[in-house]
């Protein structure tokens, strides 16, 4: 019996391990997705990330994949950098759990980058999307990205505001958005950053930059107006029916009680 339990326990010990080795299926998904989903005119993902071989932590050794430990397969990075990849955004990035690094730059990248990318990569700390052809606006969702530190959206073709809940990124120490086609006012967690950083935009304004023109400060808080005048014409309305309330009640009160007077008299 002693010897049975044993074996039990040692299987179980052994299976625990195989499973810590091979690590987690979901990071292999994760890159299946990715590879499925750029264009790879030179073949560097399609010759590098061979799926065929499973063996402990394989995949750590990919071109451009970074592994927290070499024995499993967990992504910590992914430095697709200067690869020639093509096509929107990456698929499949949400099935990297831990990812934390993610490095796209000098690629041939295009359209938008996903509304719900906060989503998509929620751990991660440096997010490097620079010298592509990112197009559409800045996603107010970057904000949710908790734990970013860095993120460099230069040299691509975004446009529009750069969102105001930035300030929110509270571990947030540099961003680069220069060279691109942003407009309006720079909202104030970039104050301390360098203007290289925010250069290269025609429209863009504000600290670290020069000030903004007087006609595009009032920008910065065009939901807050919106809400102030919204607020302010409810109040509007409340105020005429309280006095029409009141007045009808007087009207009825002098009615009742001045008028025969009146008549007496």
């Amino acid at each position: 019996m002693a010897e049975d339990t044993k074996f039990l326990l040692l299987s179980l010990l052994l299976s625990s391990s195989s499973s810590l080795c091979f690590g987690s299926e979901q990071d292999i998904q994760c890159l299946r997705s990715v590879q499925q989903s750029v264009i790879d005119p030179l073949g560097i993902l399609k010759s590098s990330w061979n799926f065929g071989y499973a063996t402990n932590g394989y995949i750590c050794s990919f071109t451009g994949v970074e592994c927290w430990h070499g024995y499993e397969n967990k992504v910590l990075s992914l430095r697709l950098d200067n690869l020639g990849l093509e096509g929107p955004f990456p698929q499949g990035l949400q099935n990297c759990t831990s990812l934390n690094i993610l490095d796209l730059s000098y690629n041939n990248f295009s359209g938008p980058i996903p509304s719900g990318i906060a989503q998509q990569i929620p751990y991660v700390t440096s997010l490097i999307l620079s010298y592509n052809n990112f197009s559409s606006e800045i996603p107010e969702s970057m904000a949710n990205l908790a734990y970013l530190n860095t993120f460099n959206l230069q040299h691509n073709q975004l446009r529009g505001q750069i969102p105001e809940r930035f300030s929110m990124l509270g571990r947030l120490t540099s961003s680069n958005v220069a060279g691109n086609l942003l407009s309006g006012p720079i909202p104030t967690f970039a104050q301390d950053f360098s203007p290289l950083y925010f250069a290269g935009n025609r429209d863009l304004c504000g600290a670290p930059l020069d000030e903004c023109p007087r006609s595009q400060r009032w920008r910065l808080i065009p939901i807050r107006l919106r809400r102030i005048n919204e607020e302010s014409s409810i109040g509007a309305v409340v105020g005429f029916v309280l006095g029409f309330v009141v007045a009808f009640y007087f009207h009825l009160l002098c009615r009742e009680r001045i008028l025969p007077c009146v008549f007496r008299t």
